[in-house]
């Protein structure tokens, strides 16, 4: 092999490499700081649209609700303007990789697993699990159960929780959904309900006159923002702003908007 052979090969050799460091820099390249943002001008957020009140539409089918809020509000502390990207449950993460977004704040729960993937930031909401009824009925605490028709969607989070805590005999009907369990309700077969915020948030908007609040909390699941490993910076901006909304009660308004209540205290960050 002579040394022109050689040289074309290590030419041809790093001319490819060149091209992949740059193809995959493009994918994984991103505004990694707060100043970096601020320079670019514009706070790309990943949202999702299916998943309301956190993520839905508003009338003229833009992205809406409890996240695009806040979204509204980070982009507002860097002094950019917001472009909110839709997002699903199965694309969320590769968006968020591969360049598209700059963050997610899309109802995403932190848990060990998807923290091998992304930075996740404080809790800054939570779907929150409840046994929700009218206000007339007293509900103080698991004691009084015992005399309550509860309804639930078999095997859920909520089944578990409250099969958990109620004492031995507590009347509990399980129906195979959320929706089914949600008709049994407002149809008067059950007369609590065991579901998340999401639940209640429709009922004060659908059936403002059955005057649904929660009356014992079983489980929240912490919602985080989501940024690149490398975003460390970003994330460290976004935990310094989730701290001042909740403390200057903005968190709160955006959570009475959206579900109905005051914010509850967000659950703690799970050791990941």
């Amino acid at each position: 092999m002579t040394m022109k052979t050689l040289t074309r090969r290590g030419f041809a050799t790093l001319a490819v490499a060149g091209f992949a460091t740059t193809l995959f820099g493009i994918a994984t390249a991103g505004a990694a700081t707060p100043d970096e943002i601020k320079e670019n001008g514009t706070l790309r957020v990943g949202v999702l649209v299916d998943y309301p009140p956190f993520g839905g539409t508003d009338s003229n089918q833009q992205p809406a609700g409890y996240d695009a809020d806040v979204a509204k509000l980070f982009a507002k502390s860097l002094g950019v303007k917001l472009e909110l990207v839709p997002v699903t449950g199965p694309n969320r993460i590769p968006y968020l990789l591969t360049n598209k977004i700059d963050v997610l704040i899309a109802t995403f729960g932190i848990t060990a697993k998807r923290a091998e993937q992304v930075l996740f930031s404080d809790p800054y909401s939570a779907l929150t699990v409840y046994v929700l009824a009218p206000k007339s009925l007293s509900i103080k605490g698991p004691e009084d159960l015992k005399s309550v028709t509860i309804g639930v969607a078999r095997a859920s989070t909520q089944d578990t929780a409250i099969t958990e805590i109620a004492p031995e005999g507590t009347p509990i009907k399980r129906f195979d959904d959320d929706a089914t369990a949600l008709q049994a309700l407002i149809s008067g077969q059950v007369q609590a309900l065991g579901a998340s915020n999401t639940i209640l948030a429709q009922l004060t908007k659908d059936y403002p006159k059955m005057e649904i609040e929660p009356k014992i909390k079983l489980k929240a699941q912490a919602n985080g923002m989501a940024f690149r490993k490398s975003d460390t910076a970003l994330r460290d901006y976004a935990n310094t702003f989730i701290a001042e909304i909740v403390k200057n009660g903005e968190l709160s308004k955006i959570n009475e908007r959206w579900f109905g209540i005051p914010l509850d205290k967000l659950p703690p960050m799970p050791e990941l």
